[in-house]
């Protein structure tokens, strides 16, 4: 009897040593490896930024070539996945079309970020007339559809600051503001972040709402803490597990966002390379030749959908009361 009570006891020992040395972030890894999908979706993110990255590297053409003696060339050895109407290399745009949707995913998203910890947080811990007033902002943005509300600053912005450029280059000669290409990508960024940063900040007031109620978050007022710190370090860190995943899935919103508004005109001009403006060139002819959809469209959908899967199980991983026994 009694060794069998010192065996349970080591066992219960062995058992607390093993739960002491597991972190909360070693239970998240460990839920999420369990998650197939998520798994998947992380694979697949992965690829989609190192493709983004070393993909030009790698490309089989130059995604601006033209061939106009291989026009609508079905997918071949060549050309894996054929030629649009110009000819050129529907492989290779899509290769380029992979870093401009993460150049999008994650500038966009990032100024998206500071906009909705900075309205979030103020308003959640400052609440009062102040919380009143930014979550009143934040209404009016979400209340407007996301297309309508980025064609509407598109066109009130890009001319005047065009038209600014014009003056700039008159005046100075710069060479600088004579190419405005990267002035389309800017006000692509931040018309996307001004769409997307209003969940965020409704995600992070909901959160200081409750953490601003907690012990710690007292006691550091009561020891006369600024405000300021007390958000940078109590306030904000422990709300970025939901933070996180938000952000995950924001990502694949935002492109599916991108294609949207270059297939409409207002996003990534031609002839950069963009899924946009890939699935635009092939509305009129996608019944005569359907490749030229096909590749830009699953490539859109299969990246959104991971990003899905991400988030979700970041979601499951990060989230302590799903956590699963055993």
């Amino acid at each position: 009897m009694s060794a069998t009570t010192e065996v349970s006891s080591n066992l219960n020992l062995t058992t607390a040593s093993n739960l002491k040395h597991r972190s909360l972030w070693d239970d998240g890894v460990r839920r999420f490896g369990h998650n197939k999908l998520a798994v998947a979706g992380l694979i697949v993110v992965v690829i989609f930024f190192l493709t983004a990255i070393f993909g030009p590297y790698f490309a089989p053409y130059d995604f601006r070539a033209q061939d106009m003696d291989n026009q609508f060339q079905p997918p071949s050895p060549d050309h894996w996945m054929g030629t649009d109407a110009l000819g050129r290399d529907i492989f290779s745009r899509l290769i380029y079309g992979a870093r401009t949707a993460a150049l999008v995913a994650v500038i966009s998203t990032s100024i998206s970020l500071l906009l909705g910890v900075g309205v979030g947080a103020m308003a959640g811990y400052m609440r009062g007339k102040s919380d009143e007033f930014l979550m009143w902002v934040t209404d009016v943005t979400m209340a407007v559809p996301g297309l309508l509300l980025a064609m509407l600053i598109n066109a009130a912005l890009k001319r005047p600051v065009m038209g600014w450029f014009e003056q700039t280059y008159e005046r100075t000669r710069n060479p600088l503001f004579l190419n405005t290409l990267w002035l389309d990508f800017v006000l692509l960024f931040g018309i996307l972040a001004l769409i997307s940063w209003p969940g965020l900040a409704r995600l992070i007031r909901g959160q200081v709402l409750t953490i601003g109620n907690t012990t710690y978050v007292e006691s550091a007022h009561a020891v006369g803490s600024p405000t300021s710190r007390i958000l940078s370090r109590h306030v904000v860190p422990n709300a970025m597990g939901p933070l996180i995943v938000a952000v995950t899935a924001a990502m694949g919103g935002v492109i599916v966002l991108e294609s949207a508004l270059s297939w409409l005109g207002i996003g990534v001009p031609p002839p950069n390379a963009s899924w946009g403006i890939m699935l635009k060139d092939s509305q009129q002819m996608w019944r005569t030749y359907p490749h030229l959809l096909v590749a830009p469209a699953v490539t859109i959908g299969i990246i959104s959908v991971a990003f899905t899967f991400l988030g979700d199980g970041l979601n499951d991983a990060l989230n302590p009361r799903l956590t699963k026994k055993g």
